[in-house]
């Protein structure tokens, strides 16, 4: 994993409530280990046609959406099943952030432990960023836990600091583990000595 940055970018939205990990990312997609390629099949059901032509009123499908980072789904997105595919295809696709009123508690996990940050924004301003998406740039600066807007106003968002720590130093749960080696060595050498202390006593 690599540290997240501060970046901005422009929007992509999706206003669709209650997007579920099957939309994200059907379930014939889901024998494959690897990450790679499954950007192509990113809402994939609605984004092409039954002989897998691209559809060109899917926003995924338009020039506006090249080079984004930033999608701004509808309210309760990620519900559904538990599969990690589906911030595997997202982040595939060049998406490092959603944004929407909330996420199904599953996916933001796994959104989370897969360098893919979502963002619960307040209703008011949700429905703001859908009117201006999707010329608006945004900026994402997880350091601050901050969307800024447009205006340059700065949205503040919740995320859990342990999840934070881990994307900002690029490192998964084992990463962290391993970054605490010396300390760990430490307590067991504490630990194997009060025990041979214990021993001679007796």
């Amino acid at each position: 994993m690599k540290p997240f940055t501060k970046f901005e970018s422009r929007l992509v939205p999706l206003p669709i409530d209650n997007v579920d990990t099957d939309q994200i990312i059907p379930a014939r997609f889901l024998k494959t280990i690897s990450k790679e390629g499954l950007g192509d099949a990113l809402f994939c059901d609605w984004r092409y046609d039954a002989q897998g032509r691209p559809k060109p009123d899917f926003i995924l499908n338009q020039p506006r959406a090249r080079g984004a980072e930033i999608l701004l789904a509808g309210d309760n997105f990620g519900c559904g099943s538990s599969r990690e595919h589906a911030p595997w295809a997202l982040t595939q696709f060049g998406f490092r952030a959603v944004v929407s009123t909330s996420f199904a508690d599953i996916f933001r996990q796994n959104a989370l432990k897969n360098s893919l940050l979502p963002i619960v924004v307040p209703r008011e301003i949700h429905a703001e960023l859908f009117a201006l998406a999707p010329e608006a740039i945004l900026g994402v600066d997880l350091a601050a836990q901050t969307l800024t807007l447009p205006d340059g106003r700065a949205i503040e968002f919740p995320v859990d600091s342990f999840a934070k720590h881990c994307l900002l130093e690029g490192v998964d749960e084992l990463g962290y583990i391993l970054q605490q080696e010396t300390a760990i060595a430490n307590y067991e050498a504490r630990a194997g000595s009060g025990v041979n202390t214990l021993r001679s006593s007796a």
